[in-house]
């Protein structure tokens, strides 16, 4: 009694291994060739049964690549998984009025391609035009060229699919099981976890001083320890270079998980710390919930991948997808994709231009350009949020290029209407790091024939500590042009004083956190008299930021800072707004004296 499938699963396997229509392979057609020979037929055909026809992986002796499945041999193969041998079609009740037999093919033997889940997706046939029969040595030389060919489709199916390190599925195949499983009837909730042994910088670095090796063997290992401590019920893959992931059985809360998860990072701490090269991995896991056919493949993976990144930024070893940590992850990545278009357009980007006063004067001698942007869908982003971004990418320089680019064409603009005010622009560490950031600017300066004296470099103290020796090549290239450099947000660097001693800048710049209620903290006015006395001493001009009362104004100019800049005397102004508003001062100013 022949052992029928659906035929749903078997076309569903035959899918999943993506053989239909593909390109003839040499692989194949060895084998062809070899059934061809050893019957002494003239054909010989690798026939896989589709929903409507039988198309021909190989074939020998055949010059069409498919046939229609209705009463073809090869589809009673595969619907009954059974070896099949018609000694002649025209004898035969079902097969006398085929396309075959009404093509001059008589002899017919099929054996079973079937996988290891037990699909048949096929058959491995041979015909000829003369009736005959076939020996039981013959059957068995069949069936094993079957095997054959379905070795070859499992090898060509696992490569590809299969980590060579590791020995495990990797990225592809988890998005095929994932796929696979979201159709299926599930018995509950359940959770895709995805473990990083090693941050990403920290492998790169291990790479860098002691090979791939090392990290290879680390790989090797942890899979030992994550295989063993989940037990053989559970798939695990290789999905990234130091990440592995797998799904959590079902019923499992968050809870109870989290504690399972936990219990795995000490023992992925107290095994791969023991190898013969000791590294500190910090591992850690994140887990999304899979439930009811959602978060499919990539998404599912994004999740897992970023609860993991969560849990290493807020100093956790175990982390639970966010949708709230999701979308701020999400949006970060908008917001620096969407950068890369505003930088092309240059229509949603734009200076406003914030007046910092001669503190013995009361007269506005120069402005600092600061960044905004509109954001077509988001509106206006702050540049607390994108300029952090920003600098930790490739997007700081080209960013940095534009904002200097514009604020030179300002300048010029100004300088036709005898406006003549010094702009300071910022700058970070990751442009002074660029080899040519000194020789651009001033070059830019020289083409727009702007004086040097008119344009100035903001760097943070903070940066100025890091990468020092480059850093202070550039300022000091930027200061012997005659560019004035200033110490931006002073005060909150933890500089040495010897360092502050030998810097190449010319002013300091006392962040406003040490200005903000001024008038009212004795402390504060203690620490800021003393930050303007010491800078003073050392030579640089002092500007004094975020001054928002008249009684701080006074107070930092009874101390001889010689500059101030906050909204008490101006908020950052558009252009236009702020030549109405140098005007206004101007005649303020006229009338006092």
């Amino acid at each position: 009694m022949a052992s029928f499938q659906s035929d749903d699963a078997r076309l569903h396997a035959l899918r999943q291994l993506r053989l239909l229509d593909t390109p003839p392979a040499e692989s194949f057609d060895r084998i062809t060739r070899m059934a061809s020979q050893l019957f002494d037929l003239p054909i010989a055909a690798i026939s896989l049964t589709d929903s409507d026809r039988q198309w021909f992986k190989s074939r020998v002796g055949v010059e069409h690549a498919e046939i229609p499945r209705d009463r073809a041999p090869c589809a009673e193969v595969a619907d009954t998984t059974r070896f099949l041998v018609i000694p002649d079609l025209l004898e035969h009740p079902c097969y006398r009025r085929s396309l075959l037999a009404q093509s001059g093919i008589r002899f017919y033997a099929g054996a079973p391609l079937t996988t290891r889940e037990g699909f048949c997706l096929g058959a491995m046939c041979v015909l000829g035009t003369e009736p005959r029969q076939i020996s039981e040595q013959e059957q068995a030389a069949l069936t094993d060229l079957a095997a054959m060919v379905m070795a070859q489709v499992e090898l060509q199916h696992a490569f590809g699919r299969v980590d060579a390190v590791t020995g495990l599925p990797n990225r592809h195949q988890l998005l095929e099981d994932l796929h696979d499983q979201a159709s299926e009837d599930d018995d509950g909730p359940r959770h895709l976890a995805l473990a990083e042994v090693i941050d990403a910088l920290k492998m790169s670095d291990t790479v860098r001083v002691l090979g791939v090796g090392v990290i290879e063997d680390l790989m090797r290992e942890a899979t030992r320890v994550i295989s063993v401590n989940l037990g053989p019920g559970t798939q695990v893959y290789h999905v990234g270079a130091a990440q592995f992931a797998w799904v959590t059985p079902f019923s499992q809360d968050d809870r109870a998980l989290e504690s399972e998860l936990n219990k795995l990072i000490v023992q992925l701490n107290n095994h791969l710390s023991s190898a013969p090269v000791r590294i500190s991995l910090n591992p850690v896991i994140g887990f999304a919930t899979l439930e009811d056919g959602q978060n499919p493949g990539e998404d599912a993976i994004r999740m897992a991948h970023n609860a993991a990144q969560e849990a290493r930024l807020t100093g956790q070893s175990v982390s639970t997808y966010s949708m709230a940590a999701d979308d701020h992850h999400q949006r970060r990545f908008r917001l620096l994709s969407d950068m890369r278009t505003a930088l092309i357009s240059g229509q949603e980007l734009s200076l406003v231009y914030q007046p910092r006063i001669d503190l013995s004067t009361g007269a506005c001698i120069g402005a600092e350009a600061l960044l905004r942007w509109k954001h077509p869908e988001l509106g206006a982003v702050s540049p607390g949020e994108f300029i952090p971004l920003v600098e930790q990418t490739d997007l700081a320089g080209p960013l940095t290029a534009w904002v200097i680019a514009e604020a030179i064409r300002q300048i010029v603009a100004w300088r036709a209407m005898a406006i003549d005010l010094a702009i300071s622009v910022n700058v970070s560490v990751a442009n002074l790091d660029q080899p040519d950031f000194a020789t651009d600017v001033i070059e830019q300066l020289q083409k727009a024939d702007i004086h040097p004296s008119a344009f100035e470099v903001e760097v943070t103290e903070s940066a100025l500590i890091k990468n020092r020796a480059h850093v202070e090549e550039q300022l000091r290239a930027i200061q012997t042009a005659g560019i004035r450099v200033a110490i931006d947000d002073f005060g909150t660097g933890y500089s040495s004083l010897s360092y502050l001693r030998h810097l190449p800048a010319d002013l300091v710049k006392i962040d406003q956190s040490f200005v903000h209620d001024l008038a009212e903290d004795p402390k504060g006015q203690m620490l800021v008299r003393h930050l303007i006395e010491m800078s003073r001493g050392l030579g640089f001009r002092v500007v004094a930021e975020g001054v928002e009362d008249r009684e701080s104004y006074e107070i930092l100019r009874s101390w001889r800072c010689e500059e101030a800049q906050g909204y008490w005397m101006a908020r950052p102004l558009v252009p236009i707004d702020l030549q109405k508003w140098l005007k206004e001062r101007a005649a303020t100013l006229h009338e006092a004296a």
